[in-house]
This record gives structure tokens, sequence and C-alpha cells, in this order.
């Protein structure tokens, strides 16, 4: 059964149970900058410009262990799928809480973290008339500029870096009222903890890192223009002109 410590068949059927967010989130913020400023690197080349509606299935920028103690920006599809899953699931998220012991992600929990740049990310509310979108950020006079989301990725079929998912956990009392997950936020004084390939026991993991504090954190409600991938500029990360403008 190779890889398989359980049949495919269940695999597949838990990951597509297992479906959560986050699945949109917008990076305006200037990779050049967040690359010298928290990973001393110089030179990441093209930037490729804002992104305000980053959607799944798309390359997105996320830095990884260099191998050794230092860090490298990579270009990596969002929708996991470990090599020797050939047509396996491509699930753009992997549940915290199962992560270190799932079939599908155990060995980039293990060896293969990065973490991903971002603003902030968007979830949806029930609403009466539709689901109402919101987006996620710091509060102002952040002393950051950029949120750094925990993810996990995996080599293609070349040994180049391939493909990564977000993980999630259940939310913070002050989003839950939103949606009952969320992206995991991490402090980014731990980012060189989280990156280490050389720390791979779960404990020791989950020992060396930690959340960003979710007092950190606002929701406001924003345009539902967000719903169509096709729409990416400034615009959809503004409150939405119903609203009072006020965080959630």
């Amino acid at each position: 059964m190779g890889e398989f410590a359980v049949p495919w068949c269940r695999i597949a059927e838990a990951l597509r149970q297992d479906r959560t967010m986050c699945g949109r989130f917008a990076l305006s913020a200037s990779l050049e900058r967040i690359a010298a400023d928290w990973f001393e690197l110089q030179g990441v080349g093209p930037e490729g410009g804002p992104r305000y509606n980053i959607t799944p299935g798309t390359a997105i920028p996320a830095f990884l262990s260099d191998g050794g103690k230092g860090a490298e920006l990579a270009a990596l599809h969002w929708g996991f799928r470990p090599a020797w899953a050939r047509e396996g699931p491509m699930p753009i998220n992997a549940r915290a809480e199962k992560a270190a012991t799932s079939p599908y992600f155990r060995e980039a929990f293990a060896r293969r973290r990065c973490l991903v740049p971002a603003d902030g990310w968007f979830e949806w509310q029930e609403a009466e008339g539709g689901k109402q979108p919101y987006f996620v950020t710091q509060r102002p006079r952040a002393t950051a500029p950029v949120l750094f989301l925990a993810g996990l990725w995996t080599p293609g079929p070349d040994g180049t870096p391939g493909s990564c998912a977000i993980l999630t956990e259940p939310a913070a009392p002050v989003l839950a009222h939103i949606h009952h997950r969320q992206p995991v936020v991490l402090d980014p004084e731990c980012r060189w903890a989280w990156l280490d390939p050389d720390l791979r026991d779960r404990r020791a993991i989950r020992q060396a890192v930690r959340r960003l504090d979710p007092a950190r954190l606002y929701a406001y409600p924003v345009s539902r223009r967000v719903n169509r991938p096709a729409e990416d500029d400034p615009g959809l990360i503004k409150v939405d002109d119903g609203s009072d403008g006020g965080p959630t």
C-alpha cells in the first residue's frame, strides 16, 4: 500500500469532509520588504503586484526553510497534493488538530512547514439575503505590516517547491460569530522555529510556536464583489458602504 497507512478511499473521503476555510486572502504589502525585514532576504525578484482576491488553485507566495537556518521565497500552487498521491485531492486547508497525524499531511507537518504572508483573509457570515463577506486583518497601528499564516508544502514531481495548504483551527472568540474556523496566524517572532526543518516532533513544534494574539485582529464587512474571483482591486478590502466602518 506504499505511503497509505489506511485505504486511499478513506483518506480521500476524510479530506472531502474536512473542507474548511481559509478560501480567499489578500496581500498588498511589499514582498521585497517582507523578505528583507523578516527573513533577511535581499533581491527576491519581481513581485507581481498587489493581489486583493487571492483564490485557490493559483500560485501564492510562501516562505520556506532553505534547508539550513535561513529562508527562501517560493511560489506554491494553493492546493496540496503530495507527489506520491498522483491524482489525489488537492485540499487548500489542513486542520491543525489532525495535520501531524494525517497520512496526507504528516510528512509535511514534520519537515516542510511554510509561512504565507497576507494583509488578511475573507470569511463569509450567514445573513439575510445571502452570505455577507468580511475581511479579517490587524487592527490599525499594528507593529508588523503583515500576517503570517501557517502552512504546509510539498515538493513538485521534479523536487522543486510544488503545492501548499493553509492550516486552520477553531476560530478565536472575537471571530467565531462570523465563522467557526480561521487560519492559524502565527506570531512573527516564532517564524524561524516554525520553518526549522530540524524541529520535527509534534510536541516540540507546538511548544516552540505561538499564535498571534487574537485581540490584534478585527473584522469588517466588505463588498460582495469579492465573491467573483475575477475581481481584484483595493475596493475589495474597504468597508462596505452599508456599514458604519467599526471593528467587529
